[in-house]
């Protein structure tokens, strides 16, 4: 099924847009922990918004709002683990969405055969 075939607030597109959401919150947080000691790092923070209308969510990356740079810091090493874990949660919680809806899908074309 391709992404362009989903249209508007379908269960798939919502899943879909979720598991972008959580690629982008593990990707910032691996960046994170990986460039935490990096001299003038400027850590990032993913910014997840809903779209009333349309269902699912777009997300925005952008620089932590304490404007310092956190090299050798290691104050967020543990938010930027647990949002690790969350965002493997999250990815998966989205694509079981996603998955039944394809199983829905399937069963109600094997009903009207």
């Amino acid at each position: 099924m391709s992404i362009s075939a989903l249209s508007g607030s379908s269960a798939a597109a919502i899943g879909l847009s979720g598991m972008r959401a959580a690629q982008l919150r593990l990707d910032t947080s691996a960046h994170n922990v990986a460039n935490a000691q990096t001299p003038d790092f400027q850590r990032q923070v993913v910014t997840q918004t809903a779209r009333p209308g349309l269902g699912g969510v777009d997300v925005q990356i952008g620089q932590d709002a304490a404007g310092t740079p956190a090299s050798g810091d290691f104050a967020h090493l543990a938010e930027d683990l647990v949002a690790q874990r969350m965002s493997v949660y999250s990815f998966t919680a989205n694509l079981r969405t996603v998955e039944t809806e394809d199983r829905m899908l399937g069963s109600l074309l094997d009903t009207r055969a």
